[in-house]
This record gives structure tokens, C-alpha cells and sequence, in this order.
């Protein structure tokens, strides 16, 4: 068991979190008695974003060893990713009474109550009857300064030059006017209302249809995938499916280019709602302090009225389904079911919306609880079962790393297309975007190496609470 430990931390020092993952578990085969196993595989499932998977585990480690410091710094880690303040807090603690003299545990248990108190505060002030923004932001009245060089937005239209000159302004650093990102905002808030929850896409035959999986604000990787695949145009349609912001540090530049292409062509460029596209995903992990730092706090609000209208799943010419999670904790479930869910909403913890932005598949049949501690896992027959309800071909999905930026599963019938290369700047995976044409719609991959951005590193602008997690 200590062999393997100690090849698990090799593995774990080289950031090679999926094979600490694998040797974590030999050792604890080897030796189901060691708290200090569980808690380090539960440190192994934080980085891999595996939240559920790192609770279990670090319960078992307190089971263990009440004593053991590290299980309730572990679990106290896992709550706050998925949410769960209060009972961060009382792990914190725990931590505290145990090391009273530890000046980490104080910290990050003030930095925890900071927070409850914080989003207790905004509840108490929240009053559900208020005007939306665009009510109460009056952003043609903002002032252009005279030495803004950046594009401007003439008329009622967004048009490709702006988008273009847009593209060339962030390429160099820069900046776009905080006058024209709330047009953009707006518009495009409109634009994705009318819309329904899942979206019927028609592909010629003859056409090429390119679907994006995770972006994750890797603006210079976005980039990349257009210089690669041609940028959009009405000969040329994307849908990019989910996740764009949160990691990486240019989370607004992403965001801004796929917002400023949907409103040049609102029916050739498709966005579908990710589990970063979230409240509480933001405020953890960095899209909000980027906005905040590039623009300002009512900003922010702006967004989150803006995610809460993204369609949450689309389907091509009838024949597959393209949503960012996967699929269902119940049989049975339609395409209509999908259609008349209520998305208006942050993200909810069970149900077809959180199913649809935060499942996976598994290689073995039935279901299980996610590693996630969100959504489901769902195996082969649930997929097989799901595409005949529907008459379906297959699904794609994203949410997932994949080395090689894409997987086919469950006999090629539900295909993972992740397209941010080297993610986060340490896990070493190609990117991937998915093309296919309106008559076979057979899918094809094309796979690309991470490119070279400016010197800021990926969670930047990530809130202090993220160092709850280390």
C-alpha cells in the first residue's frame, strides 16, 4: 500500500491527477484501513473537479481517524466547491478547536464566514419583484472618452467589421468599451429569450456544421480553432456548447467574441448553457473577479440575467442531440420533456436542467451517483434506451476532459468533444472540435496543441475562497 502511495504522489507532483487517482486506489485496495489514503485520493478528486468523489472520501478519512487534520480540511474543501458553506464552515472549525494556533485554518475559516454572511446579506436585501438591469442601466448615456481606440458599435447593429476589429482589439490586450459590452449584453439578452430551451438546428446537406466543446476563457485556443476551421460566417455555422468562461484568465474576451458572432448571425451561431455558466461556479472560479476587475460589480449581475436565458440543448436536423452535460436520473425522458423545462433559473441540484448540464457517461450499464456530486452517471443502455425513445442517432456532450480533446463512448452512440488544450495550463490534453455535414452527420475530429497566450496565468482573477481548495 505505501508502494503505491508513493507512486501516487509522483504522479500527483507531476499534476498527473488521473493516475495519482489510479494508484490512491491500489493503496487503499491494499489497505482500507488508512485514512491517509482516502484523504489523499479525495485531494486527487479536487483537481479533477470531482467533488462528490473527493466528499466521499474524505468522510471516510474522518471515519477513520477522527483526529486526522487533513480529512476535515479535505471535506471542508469539497463543500465549498459544491456550494455548501455552512458545512465548510463547521469543518473549518473543527480545524480551528483542533490547531487553534494555525493561522491557515483561521484563515480560511474567516474567509468561509466572510462569505456565508456575504450571500446571508444579499438574500436579506434580494427583493424578487426588482426592475431587471436593462431596466435600470441607462448605457447610451455613458460617455465615450476621447481617447477610446477600441471598436465602436455605430447604429442599432453590431456588424463584421466591429466583430473583427473587436477580434484584433483583444488579440493586442486590449479592451472594448464598457458603453458597447452592455449593448452587447443586452441585445444578445434579448436575442437568447425568444429562444426555447432546446433548439431545433437544420444543416444543408451539403453543409459543414462545427460543434465546440469546453472553451473555458482560453481566448488565444478560440482563436486558434478559427484560424483552423474558418471563422463563423453564414457558410460556415458553430455551436459552441457550453462552459466558455471560468479558469482561464480571459474569460471576457471569450465570452464577448462568441456573444458578438451570435448577434452578427443569430441563426448560423449556436451557445448552449454549461454548468460554468453559473452564479456560484463564477463567483469560485474567476469569471466574476475578471469582470469586476475589467469592468464592474452591476456587470456581473448583467451576465448571470444573461446564462440564466441560454438554451440548454440543441438538436441537429432531429438526429442527435448536442447538450453540455449528459443524460437523465429517470427513463423516459423526450424531447419535449426538455423543450418546456424552465431555464430562467440558476442551475438546480436535481432534475432534467441539472442532468443536462452536469452528468457523464460510465463504461458499465445502469446508473450511479457522480464523482461530481452533481447529476448522474449514466451507462451504455441508458444512452441506447434514450436515442430510441427519440429516434436520435446519437448525443454529443462536452464537460470532460479527454487527452485527446474527444472520445467516442458507449459504441460510438455518445461522443465527449472538449476544445480547451491543455487545460488550465498543466493537463497536458489537445483540444478538439467536432465537424459534420447535414446528410451523413457523420462526426469528424480534427485535434490541436494549446498556442501560446500573454503571461497571466489561468484562475488570475479566481475569489480568495478558491485557496479553500489547496
Amino acid at each position: 500500500a505505501e508502494g503505491f502511495k508513493e507512486i501516487a504522489n509522483e504522479h500527483f507532483k507531476k499534476q498527473h491527477y488521473s493516475e495519482a487517482l489510479e494508484f490512491y486506489s491500489k493503496a487503499i485496495e491494499c489497505n482500507p484501513q488508512n485514512a491517509v489514503y482516502f484523504a489523499n485520493r479525495s485531494f486527487a478528486y479536487l483537481k479533477l473537479e470531482s467533488y462528490g468523489g473527493a466528499l466521499e472520501d474524505a468522510t471516510k478519512a474522518i471515519e477513520l481517524d477522527r483526529l486526522y487534520i487533513k480529512g476535515y480540511y479535505r471535506r471542508a474543501a469539497a463543500y465549498m466547491a459544491l456550494g455548501k458553506y455552512k458545512l465548510a464552515l463547521r469543518d473549518y472549525e473543527a480545524v480551528v478547536k483542533a490547531c487553534p494556533s494555525s493561522e491557515d485554518a483561521k484563515l480560511k475559516r474567516n474567509e468561509c464566514q466572510k462569505l456565508i454572511t456575504r450571500l446571508a446579506f444579499e438574500k436579506a436585501i434580494a427583493d424578487d419583484s426588482r426592475k431587471s438591469l436593462e431596466e435600470t442601466i441607462d448605457y447610451e448615456s455613458i460617455a465615450v472618452e476621447d481617447d477610446y481606440k477600441g471598436p465602436a458599435i455605430v447604429g442599432e447593429k453590431i456588424t463584421e467589421e466591429f466583430v473583427f476589429q473587436l477580434i484584433d482589439t483583444y488579440k493586442s490586450e486590449g479592451k472594448l468599451h464598457r458603453k458597447y459590452a452592455y449593448k452587447i449584453l443586452f441585445d444578445v439578452k434579448r436575442l437568447f429569450k425568444k429562444m426555447p430551451s432546446l433548439v431545433d438546428v437544420v444543416i444543408e446537406d451539403d453543409e459543414k456544421f462545427t460543434v465546440c466543446g469546453d472553451i473555458h476563457g482560453q481566448f488565444y485556443d478560440l482563436m486558434n480553432i478559427f484560424q483552423l476551421n474558418g471563422f463563423p460566417s453564414p457558410t460556415n455555422p458553430y455551436l459552441f456548447n457550453g462552459d466558455f468562461v471560468d479558469r482561464g484568465s480571459f474569460s471576457v474576451e471569450c465570452i464577448f467574441t462568441l456573444f458578438a458572432f451570435k448577434l452578427l448571425y443569430p441563426d448560423k451561431f449556436f451557445m448552449s448553457r454549461g454548468n460554468h455558466e453559473s452564479q456560484t461556479m463564477n463567483q469560485m472560479y474567476g469569471f466574476e473577479g475578471e469582470v469586476k476587475a475589467k469592468y464592474s460589480g452591476p456587470m456581473v449581475e448583467v451576465f448571470t440575467e444573461v446564462y440564466n436565458l441560454l438554451p440548454l440543448a440543441h438538436c441537429l436536423n432531429k438526429r442527435v442531440l448536442v447538450m453540455h452535460g449528459g443524460l437523465f436520473s429517470k427513463d423516459g425522458v423526450t424531447l419535449d420533456d426538455i423543450r418546456v423545462i424552465e431555464r430562467n433559473q440558476q442551475p438546480p441540484e436535481e432534475g432534467l436542467m441539472c442532468d443536462l448540464l452536469w452528468s457523464d457517461p460510465q463504461p458499465v450499464e445502469g446508473r450511479s451517483p457522480s464523482k461530481r456530486g452533481v447529476g448522474i452517471q449514466f451507462g451504455p443502455d441508458v444512452t441506447k434506451a434514450f436515442l430510441k425513445e427519440n429516434n436520435l442517432d446519437y448525443i454529443i456532450r462536452s464537460h470532460e476532459v479527454k487527452p485527446d480533446g474527444y472520445e467516442e463512448g458507449h459504441d460510438g452512440k455518445c461522443i465527449t468533444v472538449f476544445s480547451a488544450p491543455n487545460y488550465c495550463d498543466t493537463m497536458g490534453n489537445k483540444g478538439a472540435f467536432i465537424t459534420l455535414n447535414g446528410k451523413t452527420l457523420k462526426p469528424e475530429y480534427t485535434t490541436y496543441e494549446a498556442v501560446p497566450h500573454p503571461n497571466v496565468k489561468p484562475m488570475a482573477y479566481a475569489n480568495s475562497l478558491f485557496n479553500l481548495l489547496s
